[in-house]
């Protein structure tokens, strides 16, 4: 039996005509010669066997059966009017419940079909999740009815001075939808109390003046983008130089009001609230905070997630999640941090910033993209890190699971994402499907013989 992501092997089966499952749809009973049979299991898992006789998915769940879709996907070639399929028995499952890929849609905003299309992309690599970055400085992303100020003042603009835009809540409901029917989970995401100036162009009685610094110069002088001020739109790339006031009634109904419209538009049991580089907000009022919001959420009916700065806060909720996006080995006590989630019963989402964050240079030539997570960040480099291995204190039981992320201060466009995404999408994705010990040279061969489907003819 075979266990891994991504899985050529010698040719065996013909299937004439087209195949459903080249696509995005479950293999369907019967169709083109494949059986489909269910079977006690984890959840998401199937076995595949591909012979002279036939096709044969015997699965746990409507996942495993489209999972197992995607692995035909994967193994199948173009003969003449129909697809080859090779020979080969696999069982498989998932290691990670959690697979999951984070878009920033606050730095530069990307429609609806860039949205649906790069959900299609992701479930061919057995993601499951789909986290929105959905506000930050830059801009608010999501109308909402309880607090229209936010799109009609704070969404207009975006990073590098480009045009921004907003969903609906139509448009956030049909990217919902669209992932459901691919087997993922969207997790929205509010990023407070810092990453804030957004809503400070809406709302500004409930946030606090820029806190600048000599960080924030060093990036104006390497980036540009200007020097944040009050009342006016921020198109830079600096961080932490925002603040939600903490000390206001009112800023907590603002948080009610937004997680509890938000958690209403969301099916997922999970509501992401940030909590990242709040470098602007006093350590107590940011713990204050943090653990107020967190009990905002969990009033909504959703299980609160964080960045993984709020692992330390005393009050934080029991089960809160906690996503660590350090480097492979920690620096700065991030993994003491990481460590309180579990303490605390909760479990921890691992995004190493110098393996996974996708919005890195692949290489020092690369045009797009960042260096600060330790360089660039080669394919290489994106696999060599095993998810039990981080976080010392944090054990394969503690892990919920791997999530790749890709933020937007430099991309742009559709093509961005797909020049920046591909090959080291995939490593992200063994990671967190595949069991420990594939070797990285049998890793390599396979990446290289899938070709990734351009998102840059959709918008």
């Amino acid at each position: 039996m075979t266990n891994a992501a991504l899985l050529p092997r010698p040719l065996v089966t013909r299937v004439a005509g087209t195949a459903p499952w080249r696509g995005v749809a479950a293999p369907e009973p019967g169709a083109h010669g494949v059986i489909v049979t269910r079977h006690p299991g984890a959840a998401e898992s199937y076995r595949l066997r591909v012979d002279e006789s036939g096709i044969e998915i015997s699965a746990a769940d409507d996942a495993g059966v489209f999972y197992a879709g995607r692995t035909l996907a994967q193994l199948a070639t173009r003969d003449g009017e129909g697809w080859v399929v090779p020979a080969i028995e696999i069982e498989d499952a998932p290691r990670f419940r959690h697979r999951g890929f984070m878009l920033d849609v606050a730095r530069h905003f990307f429609p609806v079909e860039v949205v649906t299309a790069l959900i299609d992309r992701l479930s061919d690599l057995k993601l499951n999740v789909l986290h929105l970055h959905l506000s930050d400085d830059q801009g608010w992303r999501l109308a909402m009815a309880t607090r229209p100020l936010l799109t009609e003042r704070a969404s207009a603009t975006a990073a590098l001075g480009d045009a921004g835009g907003f969903y609906t809540a139509d448009d956030y409901r049909t990217i919902v939808a669209h992932a459901t029917s691919r087997h993922m989970t969207v997790v929205p995401e509010i990023d407070m109390p810092g990453h804030t100036h957004a809503v400070s162009l809406a709302y500004p009685d409930i946030a606090c003046d820029p806190v600048l610094s000599p960080h924030i110069d060093e990036v104006v002088a390497a980036y540009g983008g200007g020097v944040p001020t009050r009342d006016e739109p921020y198109t830079g790339f600096a961080v932490g130089f925002s603040s939600l006031r903490t000390d206001l009634e009112e800023t907590y109904d603002f948080v009610r009001d937004v997680v509890g419209e938000l958690a209403a538009l969301t099916p997922g049991p999970y509501l992401h609230l940030g909590g990242d580089e709040a470098l602007g907000t006093d350590r107590a009022d940011f713990d204050r905070f943090v653990a107020r919001a967190a009990r905002l959420v969990i009033d909504a009916g959703k299980i609160p997630v964080t960045w993984h700065e709020a692992g330390t806060t005393p009050d934080l909720p029991e089960g809160t999640v906690g996503q660590y996006w350090g480097f492979r080995t920690p620096i700065e006590g991030m993994d003491e941090k990481a460590r309180g989630f579990v303490r605390r019963g909760g479990r921890v989402i691992l995004s190493p910033a110098d393996a996974i964050y996708l919005d890195m240079k692949p290489d020092a030539d690369e045009p797009l993209g960042l260096t600060w997570a330790d360089g660039p960040t080669s394919l290489e480099r994106s696999y060599d890190w095993d998810p039990a291995e981080v976080v010392p204190g944090v054990a394969e039981a503690d892990i919920l699971g791997v999530e790749a992320a890709m933020w937007t201060e430099t991309v742009r466009t559709a093509a961005d994402i797909d020049r920046l995404i591909w090959p080291r999408l995939a490593s992200a994705a063994e990671k967190a499907w595949s069991p420990r010990g594939i070797d990285a040279a049998d890793f390599h061969g396979r990446v290289a013989r899938i070709a990734w489907r351009p998102l840059g003819g959709v918008s």
